[in-house]
């Protein structure tokens, strides 16, 4: 639903660009009106396009405020890469 109407008002928006008509310029017309047009319409779109899908991909989902972590701790662990045992630092948390 949120896509359509995001379509629905970019479509509107550049044919009502298309559809104004602009009398011929002259040298003594101020730009106000066309700058005013063109930052209005830039916003329009751009907050269109902006909200039209999530930043990460998906909902954002923020925890409630709770106990501190506890403490973590560095342990010297060792695999095996394939080739032999590496011993490497993890850290270990609870």
């Amino acid at each position: 639903m949120k896509k359509t109407l995001v379509a629905a008002l970019t479509v509107a928006t550049v044919a009502g660009s298309l559809v104004t008509a602009t009398p011929s310029a002259k040298a003594h017309d101020g730009i106000g009106a066309g700058l005013a047009a063109g930052l209005i319409g830039g916003a329009i779109v751009g907050g269109a396009i902006a909200s039209s899908r999530p930043a990460y991909g998906g909902p954002v989902y923020v925890a409630e405020p709770g106990p501190p972590p506890p403490p973590c701790y560095w342990q010297r662990q060792r695999y095996w890469d394939g080739y032999g045992w590496v011993v490497r630092p993890v850290r270990v948390c609870y």
